[in-house]
């Protein structure tokens, strides 16, 4: 994807003042038929460049599989293209270590323009929301995603209005389906079969 230099600069600017590393765009094909957006990158995928490639990556492949897609099918990104970070001490000792973590709302808005133009740019027919921070971001800023999991929603986006430092909702609606992030079934393991049942329902959606 194409992106213009200016909106990649004034990205990686906002994103500086915070405890953040790496930049890590998207990939996928463009235009997309759809379009899956996460939350931030993680270690593994700062240093591999590309979304989605540690854990929870190796969990979005099975989920993918189910579906009979593969990564060439769909284009992928995040809310947030750098990987937030806190120090953190190692059990039972003082070392520490950089540990990934939920990026806040100052971050987010950071990367809200370059989002914006990623999805003008990809165009895709259907949007899957990988998570609560990607929901918030583009459909409702205080709604819990478990709400609304696997349901299929006519809806307009928010988008950020850099004059006026606020989100605003798009003229255009689009179709969005909320889904669980790959990664929380490793904290809660008893939604696996939830998440199965969402993939079902977006097949038949689809």
């Amino acid at each position: 994807m194409k992106l213009p230099e200016d909106v990649i600069k004034r990205a990686e600017q906002n994103i500086e003042p915070f405890d953040t590393e790496g930049f890590v765009l998207g990939k996928g094909p463009v235009p997309a038929e759809i379009m899956m957006i996460g939350e931030a990158p993680g270690e593994n995928e700062v240093y591999d460049g590309e979304p989605f490639t540690g854990r929870a990556g190796k969990e979005l492949d099975k989920q993918l599989s189910y579906l009979g897609w593969t990564r060439d099918d769909v284009y992928i990104t995040s809310v947030v293209r750098s990987r937030p970070y806190k120090w953190e001490k190692k059990s039972g000792g003082e070392e520490v270590r950089k540990a990934n973590r939920k990026p806040n709302k100052k971050e987010v808005k950071a990367h809200a323009e370059l989002l914006d133009v990623q999805i003008e740019e990809a165009n895709p027919r259907v949007i899957l929301l990988l998570g609560g921070v990607a929901y918030q971001r583009l459909i409702d800023e205080k709604g819990k995603i478990s709400e609304v999991i696997g349901e299929k929603l006519e809806t307009p986006l928010l988008r950020y209005d850099q004059d006026n430092d606020t989100y605003v909702k798009t003229e255009r609606s689009y179709t969005v389906i909320p889904l669980y992030h790959p990664a929380a079934v490793f904290y809660n393991p008893s939604i696996r079969e939830s998440i199965y049942e969402s993939l079902d329902r977006l097949q038949s959606y689809l």
